[in-house]
């Protein structure tokens, strides 16, 4: 047996999944799937078979003749990798599996009607990474195997699916279609087919009352069927075709043929998810300033680095993140100006240092290639790869020169597309394609040693400095000037409030909102980076604003602040009970995957 990630069972002697089809049967009054799965294999194969599952059911395996094959689930459940699925196969190239998933399911958020924007119907979306798909269907759940598949699900006539796949026909349920003992009566079934192959983490799709607006070309932007969100979502995002072609000029054609985005309830965990053809996004992006947009360039970004190429592990996140990071910045200065990529990339900064002190017990973490064994891929998540993965790009470019580097990423993208390599592969492409590279850059440094490396890039641009500047004169008492601030957005803002001293005093606090009213920002970045600095500092005059904030928003970026605040940097245990009665009471609005990091904030801290 060889293990080929340390987060999957799959083994390097068995032979990769190549397609996937699934029949799903939405069944929201128990917030289960009921399912068939046909996997078609790479080749022929005799003896033990593994698959990952979390949280399943399985009924039955079965060849192509309705003949059972052996199978058999682990007896404990690994707390990371879940359940080891075992088939007995006898020279099988495909096979069957009928099973059902959980309420449970670590993947899937099923939300009553009081938890949506148009209270009237249910809804439900998945987030699969980064191992969560083996809670949807049993799957060999590693970035290292890219699959294609297609889907049927079957869902009440009144909702709408959605898929990061081609959408092949809504139609009337047929005789031939499962139902899975249930009635037929009052459903549809929607057909997708995903042709190219993707890593399992990349299976995405949604279901509830759902419309769009179409927004360019090649997008359209989907939400809850309520005018005033598809429409102010429409408005953020008008911009995303010239994004799309600034990408293909920068980085080679998208291969994907649409980019459509789907705005989710706030329970959504994070800013944005890059499934190909639909993009998953939080409704806190759309600002009204088109500043959300950058979180577009983002996911759109990795529609070439992390679709197309991919990290073949966990520890080599960094190859999509870090490089996704550099290609959205890249993006965003020539669609938005360089002003705009500055204060990402000060803000990014910033992250980076504050995500190092966090790991200071666990340095292996602060490294680019890292050790993961007995690691959950959630509790390791952090700006690190994202951060870090960007100044190591962005020291090369420093180093060759943006026309040298640009064309060394096209090669890149052209060479791996629809492969995914480790760390090793990519530094021996580097070293094969810029000559001498290791002579220049300490590539070992950079990406196993930890911490930050000492010609990481620091930004230094006037208005970079021009605000951190101002946040620390804040020691002395001074807060910005209405002329200073007079042409500030929610970055400059977040830029300030990530900079002040943790020295800052109550008072200053209160009247830096009295002046600005920070704490009723629209802008969740803003608002949150506000809300973490008077917690830090004993303010407790804004504690039903972070109670508000908490229970209506799911997004890990302002619950993981803002609870080990109230945990960890206040010192205070009438903060703990505080911030342990908001979760009982916000709990169920989380998604799964954001439930499990608040529990371990609370498990780290009290």
């Amino acid at each position: 047996m060889a293990p080929i990630d340390p987060h999957s069972y799959t083994d390097s002697t068995h032979p990769p999944t190549t397609h996937i089809s699934l029949s799903l049967y939405l069944d929201f009054p128990s917030s289960t799937i009921h399912s068939l799965a046909l996997f078609t294999l790479q080749n022929p194969h005799s003896g033990p078979f593994f698959l990952d599952t979390r949280s399943l059911s399985i009924n039955s395996v079965t060849d192509s003749q309705s003949n059972p094959i052996p199978f058999s689930l682990s007896r404990t459940v690994d707390p990371i990798k879940g359940s080891k699925l075992t088939l007995t196969l006898t020279n099988h190239a495909s096979f069957f599996i009928y099973y059902t998933t959980s309420p449970s399911s670590s993947a899937l958020q099923w939300l009553l009607p009081p938890q949506t924007f148009n209270k009237k119907h249910p809804f439900v979306y998945t987030q699969c990474q980064a191992i969560h798909a083996r809670s949807v269907f049993p799957c060999q759940d590693t970035p290292a195997i890219r699959v294609s598949y297609s889907a049927k699900l079957n869902i009440p006539i009144e909702l709408t699916a959605v898929m990061a796949a081609k959408h092949v026909a809504r139609r009337s349920l047929l005789d031939h279609d499962d139902c899975f003992g249930n009635s037929s009566k009052g459903r549809i079934l929607e057909e997708f087919e995903m042709e190219l192959p993707v890593p399992p983490y990349l299976f995405a799709f949604s279901v509830g009352e759902i419309d769009y607006r179409e927004v360019g070309p090649r997008t359209r932007v989907y939400a809850e069927s309520v005018p005033q969100l598809l429409d102010s979502a429409a408005r953020e995002f008008e911009g995303t075709e010239e994004m799309i072609r600034e990408g293909e000029r920068l980085f080679g054609g998208y291969e994907w043929d649409i980019f459509d985005l789907l705005v989710l309830p706030p329970s959504f965990p994070y800013g944005g998810m890059e499934n190909p053809r639909l993009v998953f996004l939080t409704p806190t992006v759309i600002k009204g300033d088109a500043t959300g947009a950058q979180v577009v360039a983002h996911e759109l970004a990795h529609s070439w680095t992390g679709n197309l190429i991919t990290n073949k592990t966990n520890e080599h996140f960094w190859l999509n993140e870090g490089f996704t990071t550099y290609a959205e910045r890249r993006i965003v200065e020539a669609v938005q100006g360089e002003k705009r990529a500055t204060l990402n990339i000060g803000i990014g900064w910033r992250g980076l240092n504050e995500d190092v002190e966090r790991f200071k017990d666990n340095l292996e973490l602060t490294k680019l290639k890292n050790n993961q064994e007995g690691i959950d891929p959630d509790d390791a998540y952090s700006q690190v790869p994202y951060e870090k993965g960007f100044q190591f790009l962005l020291r090369i470019e420093r180093e060759v020169g943006r026309p040298a580097f640009d064309e060394f990423l096209k090669k890149y993208i052209a060479t791996f597309k629809f492969k995914s390599i480790d760390t090793e592969t990519f530094l021996d492409f580097l070293r094969a394609n810029i000559p001498g590279i290791e002579n220049q850059i300490d590539l070992v440094l950079w990406t196993e040693g930890t911490g930050i490396p000492s010609d990481a890039y620091e930004p230094d641009s006037s208005v970079y400095k021009t605000i951190v500047a101002l946040a620390n004169e804040s020691v002395n008492g001074r807060m910005p000037t209405e002329d200073e601030i007079a042409e500030w957005q929610g970055q400059e803002w977040e830029l300030y409030l990530d900079n002040l001293p943790k020295s800052i005093e109550v008072s200053q606090i209160l009247a830096l909102d009295s002046r600005y009213k920070l704490s009723e920002s629209k802008d969740y970045e803003v608002k949150v980076s506000f809300l973490q600095r008077a917690i830090s500092c004993g303010c407790k005059a804004y504690y039903s604003e972070v109670e508000k904030t908490l229970k209506e928003v799911g997004r890990m970026k302002y619950l993981r602040p803002l609870y080990t605040a109230l945990v960890k940097d206040s010192g205070s245990e009438e903060d703990k009970v505080f911030a342990k009665r908001l979760f009982s009471e916000a709990r169920e609005c989380y998604h799964p995957i954001a439930q499990g990091v608040v529990e371990s904030i609370f498990a780290k801290y009290t």
